[in-house]
């Protein structure tokens, strides 16, 4: 694992093999710009589609989702024992298809804060082009008392 990979480790709870971003290249409060690149070896591909691997759009949005995940932790003023859960997917556009090699460069902000959603819009491009649009809400959720779980204790 590199050291951009173990800082993420300590911002989300997602791991190997579920975790889908290599860096994070920049975040403020409101912002995150993070990258993942799609290895040819990434097990999923060997099935998505045999002899022209492309990776899936559920995986492209939950590169989002992950960003999204590491820039609310990265503020610095959640519960330990709370996560973010992904409770509304809307105006998803996939643009164009992602394959192997590609770098994905993944960018969310927050658009609002109500109680204790979040209405968050990400995006997706590869080489300066769009691959993905998307808004989404997360709320905060009790995950108990599992120090595995959540961000940072």
């Amino acid at each position: 694992m590199s050291h951009r990979t173990e800082e993420i480790l300590t911002l989300i709870p997602h791991r190997p093999p579920f975790l889908f971003l290599d860096e994070i290249i920049e975040r403020d409060d409101r912002h995150i710009k993070a990258v993942k690149t799609l290895h040819p070896d990434e097990p999923y591909l060997a099935g998505h589609y045999p002899g022209r691997p492309l990776m899936p759009g559920v995986l492209i949005c939950e590169c989002v989702f992950q960003a999204g995940a590491a820039l609310l932790f990265g503020r610095g003023r959640l519960d330990p024992r709370r996560v973010p859960v992904l409770t509304k997917i809307q105006n998803a556009r996939f643009r164009r298809p992602v394959f192997p090699g590609a770098r994905l460069v993944i960018e969310v902000e927050i658009r609002e804060e109500i109680g204790p959603a979040l209405i968050m819009k990400g995006s997706v491009s590869v080489e300066g082009l769009n691959v993905l649009r998307t808004e989404f809400v997360v709320a905060m959720a009790e995950v108990g008392d599992d120090p595995n779980l959540g961000g940072p204790a």
